[in-house]
């Protein structure tokens, strides 16, 4: 598990570079400044999450147990919901989109307490 998330972090930060170079630099002209301001926001949110995500990944190999593996899961399905959903958001401009992102946030905020539960039970 822990290279599975290891794996996917490391994929997820090359794709949050990625994607905050295509918003800083094809996008700049093309969307209006708040969807701009929306996908920055969803990519810099899928960085620190796949940071969260190489923790997680070290915390499975230090710390084996089932809070730091859903740990990671809630780190890979946060990113998905919530950076997806505001990717999607700030392309379409479909606005009813951002519906789904406190999804991903909540997700989010279920990682980091089951990492920090990881981290105490160990």
């Amino acid at each position: 598990m822990d290279r599975t998330f290891f794996f996917l972090g490391a994929l997820s930060g090359g794709m949050a570079v990625a994607a905050g170079a295509f918003g800083a630099h094809a996008l700049k002209l093309r969307l209006a400044p708040d969807l701009l301001a929306i996908f920055d926001t969803a990519s810099r949110y899928q960085m620190f999450h796949a940071l969260a995500l190489l923790a997680a990944a070290w915390a499975v190999s230090r710390w084996p147990g089932w809070s730091a593996r859903a740990a990671g899961w809630c780190f890979i399905a946060g990113t998905v919901v919530f950076s997806g959903s505001l990717y999607a958001l700030s392309l379409s401009g479909l606005r009813a989109l951002g519906a789904i992102t406190p999804v991903g946030g909540v997700l989010f905020i279920a990682g980091w307490l089951l990492l920090a539960i990881a981290a105490w039970r160990r």
